[in-house]
């Protein structure tokens, strides 16, 4: 009962905070691989659309799930979600180079080359052209679908590694004068896109990156949403995943809790309650370690949320906290269980049936 009591007091189980704050503009979405981030993601900037003038959502994840989710085809540029007027959505891959863009000329090559002697450099000016791109668009409130969370915390970390290439490469200026201009005349570039067109890029893409690196750090501008589900390592990774985002001084206080079993059936499965008592104890661990944060409980569904409409209509349960629609006991509850009973044994019977008429014709 103290438990209870405890869990009563705590911030409301919804996302409802996150909706209603609108003065938010990056809202990220992260966690293990495999519990449900794009259809969170997703469901986030339907309900953001809702709410705000324009909102795009990013996935920068290589699996890139969005356009299952969506059941739509998206590529680097923002393209229209079907259905809406001002829903965008895009899938960048920060370990890519960006062959497609337009200037992918021989500086670029050259500046690709000198990137490579840069242990993440590559990434992180990938992700600041994209995020340049981004600026310009001038979005609501942008969502991000990210990797698996060893990416996400490489992503957060891009504008101090920026800052080592940089510096790296104006101590490579210093050091050899005029060498970078000549391998710039080697490489066929020519004196006007030399060493000072270079590290203006690099410098460039160095100021996009720190102002909204700024902007993360501000919690009226920036929040991250952990999803996860009710096992261990999944807690594990939530709670490395708090740390970090601490760490970097990102703004977190929502948990997706995804994958629930809820006991609104009257299950007789033993291995469906073994289930639910081991959800049960990683339940309990959430509510105690994160007992200032909101912590949203999403019922383990029969099949995926795929497609506008379902997504739509699994988002009812980002708003208010799902409760389940049959309490044990009850007459309900019992007529539902007989029902699925007696399911259960019409499809027994028309197997056997089956197997009786087999047999006969052999």
């Amino acid at each position: 009962m103290e438990e209870m009591a405890g869990r009563d007091n705590m911030p409301e189980g919804t996302m409802r905070n996150v909706l209603d704050q609108k003065s938010l503009k990056w809202v990220f979405v992260g966690g293990k691989g495999g519990v449900g981030k794009t259809t969170c993601s997703s469901i986030l900037s339907i309900l953001l659309a809702s709410a705000r003038s324009s909102v795009l959502i990013i996935s920068t994840d290589p699996a890139h799930n969005l356009s299952d989710a969506f059941q739509q085809r998206f590529t680097r540029a923002p393209t229209l979600v079907n259905g809406f007027t001002n829903l965008y959505a895009m899938e960048v891959d920060p370990n890519v180079e960006n062959e497609e863009e337009e200037g992918s000329d021989a500086m670029d090559g050259f500046l690709s080359d000198l990137a490579n002697s840069i242990p993440g450099i590559d990434e992180a000016m990938s992700f600041a052209e994209m995020l340049k791109l981004v600026q310009t668009m001038d979005y609501s409130v942008i969502v991000f679908d990210t990797a698996p969370t060893g990416h996400t915390l490489r992503l957060l970390q891009f504008p101090s590694t920026l800052e080592k290439g940089l510096d790296r490469m104006m101590s490579l200026k210093s050091k050899f004068g005029g060498l970078l201009g000549q391998m710039s005349r080697l490489f066929g570039v020519g004196d006007e896109v030399g060493e000072d067109a270079i590290l203006g890029k690099l410098e460039g893409m160095k100021d996009v990156i720190e102002k909204v690196n700024r902007q993360f750090k501000d919690p009226d501008l920036t929040t991250f949403v952990c999803v996860c589900i009710p096992e261990f390592l999944s807690l594990y990774e939530t709670e490395r995943l708090v740390q970090e985002l601490t760490k970097f001084e990102i703004d977190t206080h929502n948990i997706i809790i995804n994958q629930v079993l809820f006991d609104e059936e009257g299950v007789e499965s033993r291995l469906l309650k073994a289930r639910m008592k081991m959800q049960g104890k990683y339940l309990d661990q959430f509510y105690m370690l994160y007992d200032d944060f909101h912590i949203t409980k999403l019922p383990l569904l029969a099949e995926e949320v795929c497609g506008v409409e379902a997504l739509k209509a699994f988002s009812k349960h980002f708003r208010q906290p799902y409760d389940p629609s049959i309490t044990q006991g009850t007459v309900e509850e019992l007529e539902l269980r007989v029902s699925r009973l007696q399911g259960q044994l019409r499809d027994v019977v028309s197997e056997l049936e089956k197997v009786k008429k087999g047999k006969q014709v052999l």
